[in-house]
């Protein structure tokens, strides 16, 4: 059976715009809100792994961003959205300097911070391309660090970085209480075994510029006495 001129034209039409989603639509997909992740050196480093300060030298003993990471409402994220929009330094180099003091790397061996941002970028900002670009992904996250201060929020409290144990409600209380949005705790161990305070989830609006009250929280859990160690 012959195809009729108009058949032909509507099959063009639908691969050209088959073609158009995969090359740009479907390269950043959309997402309904970010995971805002700071961590806490002393936790990082406190493990059987160990960790390796950046070139840079030792850095600052506050929590650290790790990343801004698009999430959607039933738990799943996208993440490696856009293979043709890779990490370019150039876009970022006046940032560079604050990345280096927020945004720090400790994984060994020791480096200057760009294969983490590079990380980051290609893992989950690329698939936050619907809504910020690459400069505006890494200054939304430097942003952020200063709308959420971790450190001062927890010390305001009265929990210290000096290797004690804290309850698990009263660091979320004091959390919540300073910033106004419920954080998510997430814990790992130390050498002997013990739970201690790693990271800190808050959410954000998919500008990246507000906090949110988060939709889920990931799956996980911590005791509910856990040490905040030195750093």
């Amino acid at each position: 059976m012959k195809s009729s001129p108009s058949s032909l034209v509507k099959l063009l039409i639908l691969g050209l715009v088959g073609s158009s989603c995969l090359s740009v639509l479907c390269a950043a997909e959309d997402f309904d809100f970010f995971y805002y992740v700071q961590q806490w050196p002393g936790s990082f480093c406190d493990t059987k792994t160990s960790c390796c300060y950046p070139t840079t030298g030792k850095p600052a003993a506050d929590f650290g961003i790790h990343g801004l990471w698009p999430n959607y409402k039933d738990g799943s994220y996208p993440s490696n959205c856009d293979p043709n929009n890779p990490f370019d330094q150039s876009q970022i180099s006046d940032l560079i300097s604050s990345m280096q003091e927020e945004w720090p790397t400790l994984a060994c061996p020791s480096s200057s911070g760009i294969a983490f941002w590079t990380h980051e970028w290609e893992k989950h900002g690329t698939c936050s391309e619907s809504a910020i670009n690459q400069h505006s992904y890494f200054a939304a996250a430097l942003d952020l660090k200063k709308k959420a201060k971790l450190l001062q929020a927890l010390q305001s409290a009265g929990i210290e970085p000096n290797g004690e144990s804290y309850t698990l409600a009263d660091i979320k209380a004091a959390l919540k209480n300073a910033i106004g949005y419920t954080p998510y705790i997430e814990c790992n161990v130390d050498e002997s075994g013990n739970s201690q305070l790693y990271q800190v989830y808050l959410c954000v609006d998919t500008n990246g510029s507000d906090l949110i009250e988060c939709p889920i929280f990931p799956h996980g859990k911590c005791g509910s006495s856990i040490e905040f160690p030195t750093f």
